[in-house]
């Protein structure tokens, strides 16, 4: 038998059965389909506030929130760490990094002060965006108290009314021109915090179901 020669040239890929198929489009390009077939229909709903949003109203927020971090000057292959329990905005920033091509990094909520200086610096988060306070953690100082160990950390949100309004208002500053333009790309942006070295962004296959938290 001839020996098979595999050049770095030649990709391949093997996939078992797929019920339904997998979507072959990106974040984005799924979110625009959902919105043109579902406008008025519930996308979001946050039960424990009473907040929701339709599919159109949600498609406008994730728009104005992926404005909001251009105008911070975060763009395609930067890392911004969350740092939050369900809540709605997480949801908006985790659809907004898609559109713009960032990678989200994905904190743990119970982490302490060394874990998340550890889980920044590794992953080389330019900002972080943290509910302001979970059980007994106070968000805002815990990252205050380590942001002096932190070279890459450019910005940070808190989800509060002030600071979020504020972060939001930036988008006005945003010529929709180039966010269109950069929102082609659109680029999976979950990534963990492990101790392995920060990967380049790759196009998704988008999921399958409404979003929603509890």
């Amino acid at each position: 038998m001839d020996d098979i020669v595999v050049t770095s040239e030649e990709l391949s890929i093997d996939a078992g059965p797929t019920d339904p198929p997998l979507l072959e489009e990106t974040i984005g390009d799924n979110l625009a389909r959902t919105i043109a077939r579902s406008a008025d229909r519930d996308a979001l709903v946050e039960s424990f506030t009473g907040r929701r949003w339709t599919w159109a109203e949600f498609g406008a927020e994730v728009d104005r929130t992926a404005r909001a971090l251009l105008a911070l000057g975060i763009g395609t292959g930067d890392r911004v760490g969350i740092w939050s329990p369900n809540r709605a905005e997480w949801v908006l920033v985790q659809y907004a990094t898609a559109r713009i091509g960032v990678v989200l990094v994905n904190i743990n909520p119970a982490y302490r002060t060394h874990e998340l200086s550890y889980a920044l610096n590794q992953s080389g988060c330019v900002a972080v965006i943290a509910s302001d306070a979970f059980r007994t953690s106070d968000y805002p100082a815990m990252i205050e108290s380590v942001r002096g160990e932190l070279p890459d950390l450019r910005h940070v949100v808190i989800m509060e009314p002030v600071s979020w309004s504020a972060f939001l208002a930036g988008a006005d500053a945003v010529d929709p021109a180039r966010y269109n333009g950069s929102a082609k790309g659109c680029h999976r942006t979950t990534r963990s915090t492990s101790s392995t070295p920060p990967a380049p962004p790759v196009t998704p296959r988008a999921p399958r179901s409404a979003t929603g938290t509890s």
